[in-house]
């Protein structure tokens, strides 16, 4: 954590000083707004978070709940999402409260006695150390706590605006140049005015309000899918039990039926996916009639031998698993895309929705919120055209639907009956074999405005084009820290540029010398379109990574642009100049040519490219139409 170059902090640095609208925020919403987003759930406070850093931004979130959160039905984070955490500044905490996943134990009909369960398998829930960090379990509801937190501290100083229901939008046509365009109605859910109506005017709108998306249906969006005809009874609960592996997240299918077992943060609660079995056709929804008595028993039943005595139940559910999808994620109709501006988009359940077991609902959809708002950030600050706004939809909508496949089919072998599976290790073997979807590392985003043709991939084959940017150890050179590289990523808007440097020291003459000269001085580099005023690094953090240890790199002969001034003293960041850990050497962990290369990433941590040192050209021509236009100015450090 960096601080200080704005003068003496002696309070919680975390809290960044108010900037920009954060200085005279208004407590009463506001009838004009840049963002306005619908709902508090997860990706409605990732994008309130992400816009909070941007400080001439006005973003405002309704929700129409009283207040926070008190508990939430999702509680799987998975590593992906810590990942993002670590952006965002929480990691550590989270981690800590959370209940963490190593394993999986799997339980089926006893051999000898099928009427009784025993572990046949206990698989490591990472085998290949796919992340840093670890799978975690833990309410969702402190999830959007920390995430309201880091809106809080930012420079908008941004709070949601609770007591207020989604009502209506009106779009103005574009052709009428309205400088805010979406007219939405909302209505007062409490207090005394209760039941008024009033209009807010947007220039963008973000409906993150659930699966019953009110927003989606006034875009004239429509969810298409199917359900499984399978229910399940879900419960939060706190018991007394002898099943030997109850703080074990656990697969139990027994003659009874099948249990997703998942323990909770704080060493005694767990939660129970219980199989309630098929749905006749003509259900009609009587199946979520269901008591939570009846759930606990099936519970016991599946568990024979062994028995479960419920003391407390947090929160309880009976529900039918769907896999459905919206065919757009913003209001332009497919058959319009690239003729005018989105202005309304969705996230999160309101674009997708699908069964609880793969874990993936609360995590996609935060990965939708932080995907969209960054884009936003952009534009209305004024860093990039509106055409990026575009990649949204067509980004996030291919991650939607490959999920809702994965999910058919883990959902599918998990209501199985032990004796349709084709090998008695059938569920354990796809558990392992596909475990980097469900940790959140399967998305790859194709060519686009912001993704680039991997025609250099092989100059660094652990970052893949498309794909999140993958951490590694390297050490700071300016104290000799070992670090991760990655974890100085933070979700603050900018873009980030590795340069990988070639064997050669880093001085007049070496590739990555002249690559940084062309950084710093010409019309042509990225660096060249921050604005006169900002800190040279306010858009772009560049930083420099030596095959050399950090014992044999002189920082006094380290181009000035890895090296900027920051603040209003001009002082100097000495911590964006890495090397290479001797005993976990990141060019060779990463598939780094020794040639060196070049690797930008997104502000999301997605890697856009990998280009040689000298492609200095290639580099200017990915980041032109991306850039605002306007008078470039020379990048100077």
């Amino acid at each position: 954590m960096q601080f200080h170059h704005h003068g003496y902090v002696s309070g919680d640095p975390r809290v960044k000083p108010a900037a920009g609208v954060g200085l005279d925020r208004p407590a009463e919403l506001p009838d004009e707004v840049d963002v306005l987003i619908v709902g508090s759930g997860p990706a409605g406070m990732i994008a309130a978070a992400q816009l909070a850093q941007f400080p001439n931004v006005v973003t405002r979130m309704v929700e129409r709940r009283p207040g926070r959160l008190a508990i939430g039905q999702a509680d799987g984070i998975q590593a992906r999402s810590v990942e993002t955490f670590q952006a965002f500044g929480f990691a550590e905490r989270i981690i800590a409260e959370a209940y963490r996943i190593t394993e999986m134990c799997f339980w089926k009909p006893d051999p000898a006695d099928p009427s009784k369960i025993v572990r046949t398998a206990r698989p490591a829930d990472d085998p290949t150390g796919i992340s840093e960090f670890p799978h975690l379990i833990v309410n969702q509801a402190r999830v959007l706590d920390y995430f309201a937190e880091v809106a809080a501290n930012g420079p908008t100083r941004s709070v949601p605006d609770y007591g207020y229901e989604f009502v209506g939008l009106e779009i103005a046509d574009e052709a009428e140049g309205a400088e805010y365009p979406v007219a939405v109605t909302l209505a007062h859910t409490s207090g005394e005015r209760e039941g008024q109506q009033r209009v807010v005017r947007a220039k963008y709108v973000l409906g993150a309000d659930g699966a019953h998306s009110r927003v989606r249906a006034a875009i004239g969006c429509t969810m298409k899918g199917d359900k499984a005809n399978h229910a399940w009874g879900v419960m939060d609960a706190l018991a007394v039990t002898d099943f030997p592996d109850i703080r074990t997240k656990c697969s139990i299918q027994s003659e009874a039926g099948n249990i997703l077992l998942i323990p909770r943060e704080g060493g005694h609660l767990f939660r129970m996916y219980v199989d309630l079995g098929e749905v006749a056709p003509d259900d009609a929804g009587r199946v979520r009639q269901t008591t939570l008595d009846q759930v606990i028993a099936k519970a016991n039943a599946i568990l024979h031998p062994y028995t479960l005595d419920v003391k407390n139940v947090a929160w309880h559910s009976v529900y039918e698993v769907g896999h459905r999808l919206t065919d757009r994620f913003d209001d332009v109709p497919t058959d319009a895309a690239g003729t005018r501006t989105p202005r309304v988009f969705i996230a999160g359940d309101a674009c997708h929705t699908h069964s609880a077991k793969a874990g993936q609902g609360m995590n996609v959809s935060m990965q939708d919120g932080w995907n969209l708002a960054w884009k936003l950030g952009h534009v209305l600050e004024g860093r990039s055209p509106e055409s990026l706004l575009a990649t949204y939809s067509a980004e996030r909508q291919v991650v939607a639907q490959n999920l809702i496949d994965f999910d058919k089919e883990w959902s599918t072998m998990m209501a199985k009956k032990p004796e349709e599976f084709a090998s008695p290790s059938e569920l354990e073997d796809f558990y392992v074999q596909t475990h980097e979807f469900p940790a959140g590392f399967m998305t790859q985003y194709t060519p686009s405005l912001i993704v680039g043709e991997a025609a250099h991939q092989d100059l660094a084959t652990g970052f893949p084009v498309g794909k999140r940017f993958k951490s590694a150890p390297v050490t700071r050179v300016c104290d000799g820290n070992p670090v991760h590289l990655g974890h100085h990523a933070t979700a603050d808007g900018r873009w980030r540029i590795y340069v990988f440097a070639d064997a050669a020291p880093v001085r007049d003459g070496s590739a990555a010398a002249e690559l940084a000269d062309w950084l710093a001085s010409s019309p042509e580099s990225p660096l060249a379109a921050t604005p006169e005023g900002l800190d040279r690094d306010a858009w772009f953090d560049v930083k420099l990574v030596t095959q050399q240890p950090h014992t044999e790199v002189d920082l006094g002969s380290v181009p000035s642009v890895f090296l900027p001034h920051v603040g209003p003293f001009g002082l100097v960041d000495y911590e964006k100049v890495y090397a290479a850990d001797p005993a976990d050497d990141i060019f060779e962990v990463r598939g780094i040519d020794r040639a060196g290369a070049i690797v930008v990433v997104r502000p999301d941590q997605y890697v856009s490219h990998v280009l040689p040192l000298t492609a200095m050209a290639e580099l200017a021509s990915f980041f032109a139409p991306i850039l605002r236009s306007g008078e470039r100015q020379p990048a100077t450090a």
